[in-house]
């Protein structure tokens, strides 16, 4: 299953409060989910939002995908957070295409002789 961190609204009617979780990709936005990862209040002048920190690096060390929103947010309030298993994903890419093209290469060697 294919997790995302998501906002999940909450509060009453044109009063909206916010609460960032982890839940299954298929889910509805409100229905099931599995963790509470931080809150965000857009009522207050600025917006007030709370992370935990370590929750949010545990679910996305596991592979979650956050929002286009969630995202934002966990870039603003922990940075490098993301940038980090960013990196850590293009290098394996790297080593994968380098490994690609030295194999192609012996191969090319070996067919030309």
């Amino acid at each position: 299953m294919a997790i995302a961190l998501r906002l999940a609204r909450h509060g009453q009617k044109k009063r909206p409060f916010y609460r960032i979780i982890a839940a299954e990709k298929e889910a509805r936005r409100n229905g099931r989910f599995l963790d509470i990862v931080g809150t965000y209040n857009p009522m207050v002048n600025p917006p007030a939002v709370t992370l935990k920190e370590d929750k949010i690096r545990q679910w996305v060390m596991t592979g979650a995908k956050p929002s286009l929103v969630v995202r934002n947010m966990i870039n603003k309030n922990i940075p490098g957070l993301l940038q980090e298993k960013e990196d850590h994903q293009r290098g394996k890419i790297v080593a994968r295409r380098a490994n690609r093209r030295a194999k192609m290469k012996t191969k090319k060697a070996a067919t030309k002789k």
